[in-house]
């Protein structure tokens, strides 16, 4: 065991471990959720403190061994090294204070190590001194959010563009399946399979757009305002040395702030990208909703739809296949919408220069943002590529549907419409018979009158 101490005393840490006493008093101090820091956010951390290495080095207010060894050390933790050394939770008082000491520490350790020396010898390496020089978490910590957010959009609205593709394969594969369209789950007119297909595409391509654009609001980054946003203890050389070695490094096309106070104490847009997120998930939830009513059944169902079977449904009902992947993705969803109150709260609850809740909105943003990918890959590849249509199916409910009589409303008036309507609802006949009993039109007449062309394109 090694001793560390603070200002609050001396810590008793393992001789093995990378962190230190602020990260053990972290770890003792907030055993809230009993989840980590993000992995994501943990690589945004380090690549954050070697760009501010890097500036820190230029600006000579590191020697170059030093700046080297702690470069050397994020760019591991980077990769996914030293993951398990980050112990603090992910939820945390402080702004991220205990995140960013527990950066400050694993860094400065494993560059002890690269010096030649033992772990906890802060004349080699300090953690504030050396790690964080030029730097607070007010800076480091909102930056590294953003970094960590942008890193993980990226894959999101890449899975949203094939999961509308997906849905646009299918659209033109069922542009000739005519069904009976539905509103507030009674018959309508006629539609085809392919636009409800193509009605879904068009909200996911929304969703795609909308949360490939908001990266542009992440890309304003506060590094170098340190505590408040002003800079004090960041020589001027370091603020804009530090933003252009982050752009580097990350290879993500961002900026220093205009006004570094702003990024600082505002949180809104976080609350942004969390909102896109849960507008997504409201679409896919909606969507998976429609095919688990489309493919109920098989028989005492819609069952005009078939989903890909992906595991036995029942363990008392033989055969029964439930609409797994769907139920699993709403789940997602809801989990995202429930997410993104959290965000909103927390957005909304800074006070003057800081927001002392960001920890909250860090790991539910990223949370969702791993969710949201995952529940959008399984809808891709394991339901929506699958699905089959009933064609017979489809085609004997729009047949026998009395919603079908709009289509004569033109020709014999809404009053005319509404008795065969009824007339077909109770003696079960179709309003195809129904007009062939009538009389009044000729069996060619009637063809075109409920042509399913007509009734789906806008030319009736």
């Amino acid at each position: 065991m090694r001793t560390e101490r603070d200002l609050l005393g001396s810590y008793q840490i393992d001789d093995d471990a990378y962190y230190g006493v602020h990260s053990a008093r972290a770890r003792e101090n907030f055993p809230l959720s009993g989840r980590r820091l993000h992995p994501e956010l943990v690589k945004a951390l380090a690549m954050v403190k070697q760009a501010a290495a890097r500036a820190n080095r230029d600006a000579g207010l590191l020697p170059p061994e030093k700046a080297e060894a702690i470069e050397k050390a994020c760019a591991e933790i980077a990769a996914g090294g030293f993951s398990d050394q980050f112990i603090t939770d992910a939820l945390q008082g402080g702004a991220g204070t205990s995140a960013n000491m527990n950066a400050n520490e694993v860094i400065a350790n494993r560059a002890i190590e690269l010096l030649g020396g033992k772990k906890g010898d802060y004349t080699l390496v300090h953690p504030i001194d050396d790690v964080n020089r030029s730097q607070s978490t007010n800076d480091v910590f909102p930056t590294a959010v953003r970094v960590a957010a942008i890193r993980m959009l990226k894959p999101v609205s890449e899975g949203f563009a094939r999961l509308q593709t997906a849905l646009q394969e299918k659209e033109e594969a069922f542009s000739c399946v005519l069904k009976i369209g539905r509103t507030e789950l009674q018959d309508a007119v006629p539609i085809t399979l392919g636009q409800e297909f193509g009605a879904w595409a068009q909200a996911v391509a929304r969703d795609r757009w909308r949360l490939y654009k908001v990266e542009e609001r992440l890309r304003q980054v506060n590094l170098g305002g340190t505590a408040v946003g002003t800079g004090l203890n960041a020589p001027r050389a370091y603020v804009f040395a530090a933003a252009e070695h982050l752009r580097e490094l990350t290879g993500l096309g961002l900026a220093r702030a205009e006004d570094p106070i702003d990024p600082t104490q505002n949180c809104d847009v976080f609350a942004e990208v969390s909102g896109l997120l849960k507008a997504a998930a409201v679409n896919l939830a909606k969507i998976a909703g429609d095919l688990r009513l489309l493919s109920s059944g098989p028989r005492a169902g819609f069952g005009e739809i078939h989903l890909p079977a992906m595991q036995a449904g029942s363990s008392i009902m033989p055969g029964k296949v439930n609409p797994v992947i769907p139920e699993a993705v709403t789940q997602a969803a809801y989990q995202i919408m429930a997410d993104d109150l959290a965000v909103t709260l927390a957005a909304q609850a800074g006070n003057l220069e800081l927001n002392a809740f960001l920890p909250l909105i860090a790991k539910n943003l990223l949370e969702m943002l791993d969710l949201m990918r995952q529940a959008v890959f399984i809808f891709t590849k394991k339901c929506v590529a699958g699905i089959e249509p009933d064609r017979a199916r489809c085609a004997a409910l729009a047949e026998q549907s009395p919603s079908l009589a709009a289509a004569l409303i033109d020709h014999i008036g809404y009053d005319a419409a509404s008795r065969i309507a009824k007339d077909c609802l109770h003696t079960g006949k179709t309003v195809r018979q129904a007009l062939l009993e009538d009389g009044r039109f000729t069996p060619e007449e009637i063809d075109r009158l409920l042509d399913p062309i007509a009734m789906t394109s806008g030319r009736g």
